[in-house]
């Protein structure tokens, strides 16, 4: 798959193509329901599909400091978008100058003079230009100017998550900061992942026995409640149960809040300043204090059995 991050990128010779527009964070199941959709659209008519999205988000530009917690970085939605079957990602610079351009001149400068469009699918609720004025109403009126179709996905996407609220971004951010690991996963059609390098702690972890990687995730990373969680640490292409420590340690007083993965049964690992994913499977329990050190550890143990067994079902 190929990766623009600019409209430089495109090459000269790009032909037409099939375009979904959209910050697609997450990659969740409502998105994949309009970028399928759109790979469907392409393919019957033989040509590449094309997902637009944008870095930094446009809240954070628009409203700075109001960046949504982030589901997925732009890296790993392409990978999750290749295995969609799309063919090109652009990234386009948000800037606060590309935020006031007009719906028309959106279109002609991204869709018709470098993408060539020949369709471009959507969801019903698609907005884009300045001040989010257009709409698919919009869309549809510029190509029948332009030359390209508007496909519009209106289907919704829903389980057993928020209550049976549809699938959306913003419903994934509220049960993961819920800690609701478990109704993140059916609304992603995958575990939550954190990624991130592997810095150095306290080393609390090693001294007990039981070795962490405490990651430095991607900033503005969607991180779940405090707590204890089962899940996996990846590494090195290597996939290992894992449980999940987020929060600040109270049993030593920390305050700086922090992500630690102990991959089960392994204490051969040096992972320092290695990138590394970490998939939430599901909670455990709350973060807590405890009134001597060998509690600490007992609780620990138990941890670890119950990670085992929610680890091996999967």
């Amino acid at each position: 798959m190929q990766r623009w991050r600019d409209m430089a990128d495109i090459p000269e010779d790009w032909g037409r193509s099939v375009v979904t527009i959209g910050s697609y964070d997450g990659v969740h199941r409502g998105h994949q329901l309009i970028i399928g959709r759109a790979v469907a659209h392409a393919r019957e008519l033989g040509l590449p599909t094309v997902v637009v999205t944008f870095d930094p988000h446009p809240k954070e530009v628009t409203r700075p400091g109001s960046h949504p917690p982030l589901l997925a970085p732009h890296p790993r939605r392409a990978e999750l978008m290749a295995g969609l079957g799309v063919d090109a990602v652009l990234v386009l610079p948000f800037t606060k100058e590309f935020s006031q351009l007009p719906p028309a001149e959106f279109v002609v400068k991204v869709l018709v003079e470098k993408l060539h469009a020949r369709a471009v699918v959507e969801g019903p609720n698609f907005r884009f230009g300045h001040r989010a004025a257009g709409t698919v109403g919009t869309l549809a009126e510029l190509g029948g100017t332009y030359g390209f179709d508007v496909v519009v996905v209106d289907l919704v996407e829903s389980g057993a998550a928020g209550g049976g609220e549809p699938f959306s971004s913003s419903l994934v951010r509220r049960l993961i900061s819920e800690g609701d690991v478990r109704g993140a996963a059916e609304a992603l059609g995958r575990p939550h992942r954190l990624e991130g390098i592997v810095v150095h702690g306290a080393r609390r972890g090693r001294e007990l026995g039981i070795p962490t990687a405490n990651l430095d995730t991607v900033p503005h990373s969607a991180v779940p409640a405090d707590g204890v969680y089962a899940g996996w640490l990846t590494a090195a292409g290597e996939r290992m149960p894992a449980a999940i420590s987020v929060g600040t340690n109270p049993h030593f007083g920390g305050t700086r809040r922090t992500v630690e993965a102990y991959a089960l049964d392994r204490t051969d690992l040096d992972l320092y300043d290695q990138w590394v994913a970490v998939d939430f499977h599901s909670f455990v329990r709350g973060q807590q204090a405890f009134d001597t050190l060998e509690e600490l550890l007992d609780r620990m143990g138990e941890d670890i059995r119950r990670v085992r067994e929610l680890t091996r079902e999967s």
